[in-house]
């Protein structure tokens, strides 16, 4: 082996370490967020007696947290502390909030508090995790996507455990052991970081000389407080983040004890969102706006899928409550019994079957010359997504007692593949059509589209909601499947004209990537 040789196969196994450490603690990190939302909508309606119009638009505000304050999470990664100490600080966050909502069982009053401070945690976790795998990969778009593609999947290894471990501790236990136990995967996680994130951070310090060499000192963010030149100025930024952390913390709580000021932020963040994708298009280079453009476009048709995403944690939840059987039958032989929350592992389950075969199908035409462009796979998987809400729609207007189970299996299967499609490519669409040095905060506004398709989703998933005794419920989801299925087909439609126009920009962004100057200022 010549010593050039040598050198790539140190710098693939250096690259691949170092995306195994990003992904076991997202691994875990999803453990403890997705074990949670498995047990909460049941938790909500059962034992805190709450009305699905309430469950539901409760859900709706925490989803648009969750999804929102990332882009808070990505300014404090890119500006402020660094990409991995924002990491950091989101998961001890996770992990205390989670502990929180353990003791809101005998106190009702820290509750919300326990929402929002998962919410917020969540906010600077998710966008810094993203970029770290965007700059452990930087440079080799095919492998973005499939690392991506892989990331996806240790996301739902984690959520699949969580989903069928939570809800059994929940019955057998009770709530509390089950949100414990969330906090306890997210410590392991931690662990496992503190062992191995050495090699990682060698890595990536490696790869950020490598960057400035090439493209010049712009091409890599630098936070404030490694600018900061004494240890008495970095612990005053950090105690004045913490402060303005708490700040943030104890807003979201005030707000989310109002369903009217959760749509008042909902329209405000609208705003802001747009005026920073306009600011960010009129600061750049001629030769980047394409990408920005494109990158807009794309993470827009993304946003819709989590009005359909949205219904797992309401409306199929409660419809698997009412109206569906948890007995998996062969014929005449039983062979396991499920509850409602756990249905939800259906969707995980689905993605780690199907996630390594779109890896693969994504190297295999890229080394022919064919990879489909996002816009192509994006349109693919809302089609998906109708026949989902048109397996649901049809089982549920044709049935006349419980629905199989069987039912949700086709359903969630069909969804999560054109999850993959649509949302499992977000993350790698900013990745690979955003400049470098703003990636974390169009990540983080990605995921603020994202909350607002959330909130969208919980107000779709109430035109079911049904009264306290259940009465009359199948009719009410059906009618609500029918429904979502005509507006994805409708959906689709729309991204089919838009095709053109994505594969114009599409072009114009590799040909100035191809062409731009060594040296980026």
């Amino acid at each position: 082996m010549t010593d050039q040789q040598h050198s790539a196969a140190s710098f693939f196994v250096a690259r691949r370490q170092a995306f195994a450490v990003v992904m076991a603690i997202e691994l875990w990190e999803r453990f403890g967020y997705y074990g949670m939302q498995a047990v909460l909508t049941v938790f909500m309606v059962t034992q805190l007696h709450m009305r699905d119009h309430d469950v539901n638009l409760m859900q709706g505000g925490l989803g648009f947290f969750i999804y929102s304050l990332p882009v808070l999470g990505g300014l404090l990664g890119d500006q402020c502390l660094g990409t991995r100490p924002t990491m950091l600080v989101g998961a001890f966050g996770l992990t205390a909030g989670y502990g929180l909502l353990a003791m809101s069982l005998g106190s009702q009053a820290v509750f919300l508090p326990a929402l929002t401070l998962i919410a917020l945690s969540n906010g600077l976790f998710k966008p810094n995790a993203g970029t770290l795998v965007r700059r452990i990969y930087a440079g080799d778009g095919t492998a973005l996507d499939a690392a991506f593609t892989l990331y996806y999947m240790a996301i739902n290894v984690g959520s699949t455990v969580s989903m069928l471990l939570m809800p059994w501790l929940q019955q057998r236990y009770g709530a509390a052991v089950a949100f414990l136990a969330c906090a306890g995967g997210l410590l392991v996680g931690l662990g496992y970081y503190a062992v191995r994130a050495g090699r990682m951070r060698r890595f990536l310090a490696a790869r950020a000389v490598e960057a400035v060499r090439r493209h010049g000192p712009s091409s890599m963010p630098v936070p404030l407080v490694e600018r900061l030149s004494t240890p008495v100025l970095k612990g005053a930024l950090g105690a004045g983040i913490l402060l303005a952390l708490l700040v943030v913390w104890g807003f979201c709580t005030w707000v989310l004890y109002s369903p009217a000021l959760v749509q008042l932020c909902i329209i405000l963040a609208g705003v802001g969102l747009l005026l920073l994708w306009v600011w960010l298009y009129v600061r750049a280079k001629d030769g980047e706006r394409p990408g920005l453009l494109l990158t807009y476009i794309l993470c827009a048709q993304t946003m819709a899928y989590q009005i359909f995403y949205q219904q797992m944690q309401t409306s199929l939840t409660l419809f698997a409550m009412r109206d569906v059987s948890g007995v998996y039958q062969l014929g005449s032989w039983r062979l396991f019994t499920v509850s409602a929350g756990q249905f939800q592992a259906l969707n995980p389950i689905a993605v780690m079957l199907f996630s390594p075969l779109l890896a693969w199908l994504y190297r295999r035409h890229a080394g022919k010359g064919q990879d489909a462009s996002p816009a192509i796979k994006i349109l693919l998987g809302y089609g998906l997504v109708a026949l989902a809400f048109c397996i649901w729609w049809l089982a549920a207007g044709h049935s006349t007692g419980l629905v199989s189970p069987w039912v949700m299996v086709a359903g969630y299967g069909t969804m999560s593949l054109g999850e993959l499609l649509t949302i499992g490519l977000g993350l790698a669409i900013v990745a690979r059509y955003a400049p470098a040095r703003v990636s974390a905060v169009l990540m983080g506004a990605l995921f603020l589209l994202w909350g607002v398709g959330m909130y969208l989703g919980s107000l779709v998933a109430d035109l079911a909601s049904v009264p306290a005794d259940g009465g009359g419920s199948l009719a009410g989801y059906a009618a609500l499947f029918r429904e979502l299925f005509l507006g994805c087909v409708g959906l689709c439609v729309v991204l089919a004209l838009l095709l053109p126009l994505t594969r114009r920009l599409g072009q114009q962004h590799r040909s100035w990537t191809v062409n731009k100057p060594a040296t980026v200022t």
